[in-house]
């Protein structure tokens, strides 16, 4: 049986992503810390944790991994027509706490989003690397949202969730779209979702990921802020 690394809270570092196990898949290390510098070098290097309150924490890098390039987006004729009506507003870093205590609370399959995590990721978004996207509906209710982590021009989606129809659909049209205007290079979705599949991401190899990763962490994106500014053009795109 494969030992796998149990990391020191007091060392930061991580073994090579590369020697994440095969079954299952993408298990790397257990341990550490949430730390926002953990974080931090996690993302950075491809790797991410995901556990329950009754686990260690575990760590993680999948091969393949489900990425969105920001061009790819797709866009079906019946999303087009729900983005052609204009009903959704789309605004970003104007709830995380909301945001992410949302992606917690509405899966029905239960959420690895435990309080200590959403301590961690609250930092990381006081420190501008979080983000959280949030839809909201005419009556200035929260339709759907999203967080992930930006750093370099990588970004790093972590939990979305939708309470109404079409409002993540409509999420990832915008932020894909802005994103590619503000000069990132890929949207990381971390597995697969026949969702995330039909919205354009792909899986690609480990190595092709971490090697996209190495030449854009350390890059800086063509933004200032996170004001949304990308509007949908209409139907005659």
């Amino acid at each position: 049986m494969t030992s796998l690394p149990w990391l020191d809270p007091d060392q930061l570092w991580f073994p090579p992503a590369e020697q994440a196990l095969d079954d299952p898949d993408g298990l790397l290390a257990l341990g550490g810390d949430l730390s926002t510098e953990r974080l931090k070098l996690a993302y950075r290097n491809g790797i991410f944790p995901w556990f329950s309150d009754d686990q260690p924490i575990l760590w993680w890098s999948p091969s393949p991994r489900c990425v969105l390039f920001p061009e790819e987006i797709h866009v079906s004729r019946s999303l087009r027509r729900t983005l052609n009506r204009g009903y959704f507003t789309i605004t970003a870093d104007q709830a995380f706490p909301r945001i992410i205590r949302l992606c917690a609370n509405t899966r029905a399959e239960g959420t690895w989003i435990t309080q200590d995590m959403i301590d961690s990721y609250g930092q990381l978004h006081k420190q501008g690397i979080a983000h959280s996207i949030e839809v909201w509906n005419p009556k200035g209710e929260l339709a759907g949202g999203m967080y992930g982590l930006a750093i370099g021009r990588c970004f790093f989606g972590e939990s979305m969730f939708s309470l109404e129809t079409n409002a993540s659909k409509v999420l990832m049209v915008h932020l894909a779209n802005q994103l590619r205007e503000w000069g990132y290079r890929i949207m990381d979705c971390q597995v697969e979702s026949g969702h995330l599949l039909r919205m354009g991401a792909r899986s690609i190899p480990r190595s092709e990921f971490l090697s996209i990763l190495r030449t854009c962490v350390d890059s800086s994106p063509d933004h200032s802020d996170w004001g949304f500014r990308w509007q949908w053009p209409g139907p005659e795109v």
